[in-house]
């Protein structure tokens, strides 16, 4: 009797291939394709997005005539503080944290993107502690980790890197920094889960920011290609990789016009894809 593969000789290659594949690649690509697929059913269902799919797109077509208002994030007074009175104030919350012993803390680091996440879309049953400053850089970060010393994660989020490439920083040295705060939490929260996220795209020329010169000056390929390192950082120091950027790429390598409010910074809709993101990845316990 035939074997049932031998009409399939493509995907019986396929299936060979695979047997040298190591498991934590496997179960990544299956982690990567579920997380994919969960954040379109969930799309699709609100009726923000299109059918159609855009060829070579990593992410479905989004209707472009929906309209979608700005997120308009409510940072009260934060608005007017300078830098080192961020730090200390971000330095009095994780000291409160650590006072009241908050459980299950989750703590999110990184720019205004991860800033001006609503606090009532992340996943429930969690303390989260948002450690993000406006425009910050992977330097920057880096070198306030201390501040966490005494809090307790469960686990730490980091999303940053867009800034180094908007004010020409090297991607070496965005890299290089990400790997150093990776050992760092590693050496002084052994126990916490720490998931480095992807750079995500940008508008292009159809971003409305005020430094969109700056940002139209940064390729999708040098985004694609950070995002390539970021990842085997990621793999080599064996943590979390969080890859959102398939979900909120066009097929032009664009950040999707109906995820963001200027082409850089995200709105509620972009929110709600990052925070179904967080829940799968929540629900797991798998190493990239």
């Amino acid at each position: 009797m035939a074997s049932p593969l031998q009409p399939y000789p493509q995907l019986r290659s396929v299936l060979h291939r695979l047997q040298g594949v190591p498991p934590w690649a496997l179960l990544s690509l299956v982690m990567n394709g579920l997380l994919f697929i969960t954040v379109v059913v969930m799309l699709r269902q609100l009726g923000q997005a299109g059918d159609a799919v855009l060829p070579q797109a990593n992410a479905f077509a989004a209707d472009p005539y929906t309209p979608v208002a700005p997120f308009e994030p409510d940072l009260g007074p934060r608005h007017s503080l300078d830098y080192e009175q961020w730090v200390a104030l971000l330095a009095a919350e994780a000291e409160a944290a650590v006072a009241i012993n908050a459980p299950r803390q989750n703590i999110l680091l990184g720019d205004s993107l991860t800033l001006w996440f609503p606090s009532d879309m992340l996943p429930g049953r969690k303390t989260w502690i948002n450690q993000a400053i406006s425009g910050e850089s992977s330097g920057g970060l880096r070198d306030r980790l201390y501040l966490l010393d005494n809090t307790a994660p469960e686990a730490v989020f980091i999303m940053v890197g867009i800034n180094d490439l908007i004010w020409g920083g090297s991607e070496a040295d965005l890299v290089y920094n990400v790997r150093m705060m990776i050992n760092y939490l590693r050496e002084t929260h052994p126990q916490a889960r720490v998931v480095v996220q992807s750079i995500l795209p940008h508008g292009g020329e159809a971003a409305t920011w005020e430094g969109r010169d700056r940002l139209q000056a940064i390729s999708p390929e040098l985004i694609r290609t950070v995002n390539a390192q970021l990842k085997a950082v990621a793999i080599e120091t064996d943590v979390d990789f969080l890859d959102l950027y398939p979900l909120f790429v066009n097929g032009d390598g664009y950040l999707r016009t109906d995820l963001t409010s200027d082409g850089l910074h995200l709105n509620q809709d972009g929110y709600m894809v990052w925070r179904t993101a967080l829940a799968l990845l929540n629900e797991t316990e798998f190493q990239p």
